[in-house]
C-alpha cells in the first residue's frame, strides 16, 4: 500500500505562490510515476505535472508552464509543487498520485494511488 499525504494548500492573492508538498512512502518516490492533479467545483480531475523517477523528466499542461514547477526532495521522499503567478481560475483541490506506468502520463484512471487532497484558493 502506498500511501500519500498533501500539505501546503490555503488562501493567497493572484499573482502570488504556494508551495505543496506531498510525502510519500520511499518505495514509492523510486518506484512510482509521481504527479499532481487538480479539480475545481464541477469540473473533472485535471493533470497538472507529472515527474518520473526513471528519467528525470518533468510534463506539465500548458495553462501552467513557466508558473509551475515540480521537484523532488530525495531526503525527505517529498513531491513537491512550486506555483507562482497564481490567478482565480488555478482555484482548486490539489492531488497527489503515483503511477505504476513507465513514463509520466496525464490520465487519472492510470494513477493507482491518490492523496486526500489539499485546497487551493486564489482570491482576484
Amino acid at each position: 500500500q502506498v500511501q500519500l499525504v498533501e500539505s501546503g494548500g490555503g488562501l493567497v492573492q493572484a499573482g502570488g505562490s504556494l508551495r505543496l508538498s506531498c510525502v510519500a512512502s520511499r518505495r514509492a518516490f523510486s518506484e512510482y510515476i509521481m504527479g499532481w492533479f487538480r479539480q475545481a467545483p464541477g469540473k473533472g480531475r485535471e493533470f497538472v505535472a507529472g515527474l518520473s523517477p526513471f528519467s528525470g523528466g518533468t510534463s506539465y499542461t500548458d495553462s501552467v508552464k513557466g508558473r509551475f514547477i515540480i521537484s523532488r526532495d530525495n531526503a525527505k521522499a517529498s513531491l513537491d509543487l512550486h506555483m507562482n503567478s497564481l490567478q482565480p481560475e488555478d482555484t482548486a483541490m490539489y492531488y497527489c498520485a503515483a503511477s505504476s506506468a513507465t513514463v509520466v502520463t496525464t490520465r487519472p484512471a492510470q494513477y493507482n494511488y491518490w492523496g486526500q487532497g489539499t485546497q487551493v484558493t486564489v482570491s482576484s
